[in-house]
């Protein structure tokens, strides 16, 4: 497929085409269960696909910025991906081997452990889940209790880490507490109002104070996860420091640091592993997603110190699929030897540019921030008055911002207008974030510029389309005046 047909919404099919089309999707709403979330949003019916380009069965092209939600690093069906699915095909290999030693399984580990950061690839071991991150999230949860001896875990506000009881237990929507909720660092809605250093200050004193102080309620931890870059929480890097501080934090009291890099691995977000950004290696590192190259994988890679747990301790059926292992393979050599964490950053860097140009046009838009092919635009009421913290009174520290850096209210409706409205341009985007109004972009690594240059033209007339009249748009800074070309710097 050509590039220039990879950019283009195409048309609708023939009437026969979206009659099949709606006919399948009456019967996915008839016949699937009420918990169904992507299909509600994305009425779409996928069949070809291929790099950035989904074909759905009216005919229709869209530019996929969804990417299996973090999982198709590659974009759907890349050669190398396909090519070393068939070989494992017509080779005769089993397919299903539990945890059986394979030399599939050998070259995957090999390849993984060629990626991990320094401090860790020498002295790992792994430990194969059932095929999904929230999975080996509960691996390393039974791993670090079994290892220390203790029972509670360190989670963030925000966080997002699966939706099995353990992993949901530690995440932001958690329905009771049982595991102790620390602040996590951000700028826009600070939790204590302020942002910037000073904000991750606090939020890193929060964290020794609940941990030194006997009286706090919180008894020593089995361990402590946090995402380098929450996704789900609304794209919110860690700041290098702060995540710094929490691997001190963490290692002057014997607490294993958990990272879940379910996500933000395998090259997202301009790094090989998100991490390494702030040059910390944990003890712990989930993952998932990206390393089976668009098939269901989840490993948990770990100190062997930490290697103290029973035969079956963590077990799962599928621990072994031979397909996943040969696509991670390929994928995770893919993205190193072509250098696409690097590619990645420096795309992502010019694509957040851009769309802080489009924000300082729209007052609706709140907020931009991501890391590398990971970004999120905040979509906020410009008629409201301003919160701080997440709360409707102004503290006095917050008071000190300039009046244009108060955040807005979340506008989840006028999010997911943009959504719509992106859908209709033949732009695939998800919203995330404490209130669902964060659009958020995961293209593949492997996006051109002409597309990436698409998703921001479609993105901004989706804006345009939802603020109206534009009455709400901010004037621009001296010599931006007009500028919105996704193509300058």
């Amino acid at each position: 497929m050509a590039v220039t047909e990879s950019v283009r919404g195409g048309s609708p099919g023939t009437e026969d085409a979206r009659s099949a089309h709606e006919g399948i999707l009456r019967r996915q709403s008839a016949r699937e269960s009420a918990a169904r979330t992507y299909a509600r949003a994305l009425p779409i019916v996928p069949v070809r696909a291929r790099g950035m380009t989904i074909e759905g069965a009216d005919g229709r092209r869209y530019l996929d910025c969804l990417s299996g939600a973090g999982t198709l690093a590659l974009g759907h069906n890349h050669p190398v991906v396909l090519e070393a699915i068939r070989a494992v095909l017509d080779s005769g290999a089993p397919l299903h081997v539990l945890d059986l030693a394979t030399p599939v399984k050998d070259a995957f580990v090999t390849e993984l452990f060629q990626t991990l950061p320094p401090g860790l690839a020498g002295r790992a071991r792994v430990q194969f889940c059932g095929p999904a991150g929230t999975d080996a999230v509960e691996a390393a949860f039974t791993l670090v209790r079994a290892a220390t001896g203790r029972d509670g875990i360190l989670a963030f506000s925000g966080a997002y880490h699966g939706m099995t009881s353990g992993a949901l237990a530690a995440s932001g929507g958690a329905p009771d507490v049982r595991v102790a909720r620390l602040p996590f660092p951000q700028d826009y809605r600070c939790p204590f109002g302020v942002g910037g250093e000073h904000g991750a200050e606090l939020a890193a004193r929060w964290t020794e104070s609940v941990l030194d102080d006997p009286k706090s309620g919180v008894p020593d931890p089995a361990g402590m996860i946090l995402e380098p870059v929450q996704g789900e929480g609304g794209v919110l890097p860690a700041p290098d420091a702060w995540l710094r501080r929490m691997r001190r934090i963490t290692a002057d009291r014997s607490i294993p640091l958990i990272a879940d890099e379910v996500q933000t691995g395998v090259g997202r977000t301009g790094a090989f592993w998100a991490v390494e950004h702030s040059g910390v290696t944990p003890d712990v590192m989930v993952l998932s997603k990206a390393i089976g190259g668009s098939l269901p994988l989840a490993v948990i890679v770990y100190r062997e110190e930490l290697d103290a747990w029973q035969p079956g301790a963590h077990a799962g059926t599928f621990r072994g699929n031979q397909l996943a292992m040969a696509a991670g393979t390929a994928t995770l050599a893919y993205v190193r030897e072509n250098r696409l964490a690097e590619r990645a950053a420096d795309l992502g860097a010019h694509m957040l540019r851009q769309l802080r140009r489009l924000a300082g046009e729209h007052a609706c838009l709140g907020d931009v921030r991501g890391r590398g092919l990971m970004l999120g635009v905040e979509v906020v009421d410009p008629q409201a008055p301003a919160v701080s913290g997440g709360e409707r009174t102004v503290t006095l520290a917050a008071a000190a911002r300039a009046p244009e850096e108060q955040p807005r209210p979340a506008a989840p409706a006028l999010a997911a207008a943009v959504q719509r409205e992106c859908l209709r341009r033949g732009l695939i985007v998800e919203l995330g974030g404490r209130h669902a109004s964060v659009v958020r972009l995961l293209p593949p690594l492997t996006v051109t510029d002409e597309q990436a240059a698409a998703v921001l033209d479609r993105l901004a007339d989706a804006v345009d389309a939802v603020s109206g009249d534009r009455a709400d748009r901010r004037p621009l800074a001296p010599g931006r005046q007009g500028d919105r070309s996704a193509h300058a710097d």
